[in-house]
């Protein structure tokens, strides 16, 4: 589901992975069980850590940014296709998967600082290759902003429109009249988590809704890692400070003074991101995904866009040789 909609249904959909994986053919396997453990835990000062997963070899470094509410496994797909060429790292934000929980508000600026402090804790040779997927768009734009050396080229992977409450008014209106019930039912998810009711084998009915059920294309072990990511205090305190943050965050149009200079910039257009809208809203949406990504690619002198047909908003698990084509032509140049 597009971040935009607050709507209370993405307590079931976290992360975008396992809706997308739910689908599979029911037949258990081990292939993403590398998702079940750690990867390395990299010291970023204050006590914490934050989870990365890097492979393959070659320079510059790409980073994977994910989704709302998303962890590296958002990347399974897509990470291997880019480390055949280069060295390419995911991570778990703060909260998610196998990372510390960080202070609170979970916003971009806090999201920015825990990547700089990553990529520089890592001792990753910079400058690097952002690539964001929706909202994790609006953070690699944000670190290109706070820390431009640190960047050579941004792929953005269907940002979030912008300028909703101009282009797409009853949907704005819509989503603000959903976040307060949203936001309660995610307090609700904490509390349970607090108290331990929530990882309990038979929750209770009112907390029903905070957990997918297992994956049947995932291994018991797998099924396991995410529940329990999923169950932690951690975990439901940073989706509802990072849902409070994002409130409104969409209102308004891309600035008109943001800019990315000369580098090298895709915007990847997923076509059929509102597919399941309500006609009059899918109209709306549309529009305003499409002066967003021209908007974004105009911030750059060198950027351009790229449209994937027939693909959702998780256009790099619907086509991930896609995506890994953009990253690649932004090396390449």
């Amino acid at each position: 589901m597009h971040p935009a909609r607050l709507a209370a249904s993405l307590l079931a959909c976290l992360p975008a992975f396992a809706c997308a994986a739910a689908d599979a053919p029911a037949k258990p396997g081990n292939d993403l069980d590398v998702y079940a453990t750690p990867g390395e835990r990299v010291d970023i000062g204050g006590g914490r850590h934050l989870d990365l997963r890097c492979s393959g070899e070659g320079a510059p470094t790409v980073v994977l940014e994910a989704g709302f509410g998303a962890d590296s496994m958002a990347w399974a797909k897509l990470q291997p296709l880019l480390a055949a060429h280069v060295r390419t790292c995911a991570y778990d934000r703060a909260g998610y998967g196998f990372s510390d929980a960080g202070p609170l508000p979970r916003d971009l600026d806090a999201e920015v600082a825990d990547l700089h402090a990553l990529i520089h804790a890592a001792r990753m040779a910079t400058p690097v290759v952002l690539v964001g997927h929706s909202i994790g768009s609006n953070l690699a734009r944000r670190y290109d902003q706070r820390h431009p050396d640190d960047v050579a080229a941004l792929v953005l992977v269907d940002p979030p429109p912008q300028g909703l409450a101009e282009t797409a008014p009853d949907y704005a209106k819509a989503d603000a009249a959903m976040a307060p019930a949203m936001l309660q039912a995610y307090r609700a998810c904490e509390q349970g988590a607090k108290e331990g009711s929530l990882g309990s084998p038979k929750p209770p009915r009112e907390l029903q809704g905070c957990l997918r059920p297992p994956n049947p294309a995932w291994s018991e072990r797998l099924n396991a890692a995410v529940r329990a990511s999923k169950s932690s205090p951690a975990f439901w305190q940073t989706i509802l400070s990072a849902s409070e943050a994002k409130i409104g965050l969409f209102d308004a149009p891309v600035p008109a003074d943001e800019t990315h200079g000369d580098k090298p910039l895709v915007v990847v257009t997923a076509t059929d991101a509102y597919d399941d809208a309500e006609p009059a809203d899918r109209k709306a949406l549309q529009a305003a995904q499409e002066r967003t990504h021209a908007a974004l690619a105009a911030t750059s002198t060198a950027g351009r866009r790229v449209e994937v047909a027939g693909t959702s908003h998780d256009v790099q698990l619907d086509a991930p040789g896609k995506v890994a084509d953009a990253v690649l032509s932004v090396l390449s140049r």
